[in-house]
């Protein structure tokens, strides 16, 4: 005798919000082919927008101060050299397929349970470098403005949000609708310290801290360095969350596919090599004019300065420094919060098993980078 069976229907409700992101911008599966509707160009100038980051010259600068020119740039150009190479089959795989970090982990062999602490310690990154970033924003809106900086703190975290929850459309409008304007930004005030500052070179080559450091290459400091700057590594993990979107290479697009790729792939450590010594130079200008630590190894004041070396009005240099400060820091802080809304979302549904939308967990990774902030972390 066989036994009769009954199935049921079944089907799965989401509230709105869910189905929303779950549909654009693929958290807990691969990009599909229909969603790759942007141009390379357009995908790829959207994952460009996050070399924005002043971190970077923050870095640096710290990375000079503390252990001198030579082993801070050997540091720069090696780490820079490392991330190209490290970044590009993952930026290529993940481009090719349609896959975000916790994929593509999975398919290298990690396994669910190694996938799952990936996707942990990448959200950590995210919200880290996030409460970093909207630091240096709420510190400059403090500078400029005299916004308090518990105040400032809430100001910049909630700022990206109403961006950040509309997924890769929103994002993408705000990134490149702005990238003219930072690019013309960034490339002044490289060009004022290059025309301006150019004689200093010479001291900035010669730069020590200290004579127990000494401006000799040595390995141990050389390692300490370079150590500090391989926490950048993590950012092909967001350049991944947009590269996936692009469309599937064809005889047609194959060499703009492919120089779109390197550009806003590993490609973007070139951007950030250039403005990471920007920001041993300016570090550097800024000791010598009498400067203290903190101040020297600000971005605000960095670029601060050098509009005021060439204009006559400070409220004129006050003006592009803050458009300068706002616009990277906005830039970033909308990639580390989508990063991290993703991030959190393969993390919780692997551990607990539902999945209450994207939107939660960009919520959640905001509030924890502001907890962060307002406890001086």
């Amino acid at each position: 005798m066989v036994a009769s069976q009954q199935i049921f229907r079944v089907r799965r409700q989401y509230n709105q919000w869910v189905g929303d992101q779950t549909l654009e911008d693929f958290a807990l599966r691969f990009t599909a082919t229909r969603a790759r509707k942007w141009t390379v160009a357009q995908v790829a100038k959207t994952a460009l927008g996050a070399t924005a980051f002043m971190a970077l010259e923050a870095l640096a600068a710290s990375v000079t101060l503390n252990y001198g020119f030579t082993n801070s740039v050997a540091a720069i150009l090696v780490v820079g050299l490392l991330i190209f190479v490290i970044g590009l089959p993952v930026c290529y795989h993940a481009a090719k397929s349609g896959l975000d970090i916790d994929l593509l982990t999975r398919s290298a062999g990690f396994g669910y349970l190694g996938s799952t602490i990936t996707s942990l310690i990448y959200a950590s990154f995210t919200f880290i470098f996030f409460a970093i970033e909207a630091a240096i924003l709420a510190a400059a809106l403090q500078a400029l403005f005299g916004i308090p900086l518990a105040i400032g703190y809430v100001l910049c975290a909630v700022a990206v949000v109403p961006i950040v929850m509309h997924g890769i459309t929103a994002i993408s409008k705000f990134q490149i609708g702005t990238q003219n304007l930072w690019l013309i930004l960034q490339f002044a005030a490289l060009a004022v310290v290059a025309v301006t500052e150019y004689e200093q070179l010479g001291g900035w080559t010669e730069y020590t801290p200290s004579a127990e450091v000494g401006n000799d290459f040595n390995i141990v400091v050389f390692g300490a360095a370079a150590a500090v700057l391989f926490s950048m590594i993590a950012q092909i993990g967001e350049q991944v969350d947009y590269l996936r979107f692009m469309p599937e290479q064809t005889k047609e697009n194959r060499r703009c596919w492919w120089f779109w790729l390197l550009a806003a792939g590993p490609g973007w450590i070139v951007i950030g090599v250039i403005k990471m010594l920007l920001g041993s130079f300016m570090a550097y200008l800024a000791v010598s004019d009498g400067l203290g630590f903190d101040l020297a190894t600000d971005p605000t004041h960095m670029y601060l300065r050098a509009f005021q070396s060439v204009l006559d009005s400070p409220n004129l240099a006050l003006i592009l420094a803050a458009s300068m400060v706002i616009l990277s820091q906005m830039k970033i802080n909308v990639t580390n919060a989508y990063a991290g809304s993703i991030a959190w979302s393969n993390f919780f549904s692997r551990l607990t098993h539902s999945h209450p939308g994207r939107v939660v967990w960009l919520i959640f990774n905001v509030l924890i980078a502001l907890l962060l902030m307002e406890l001086g972390i």
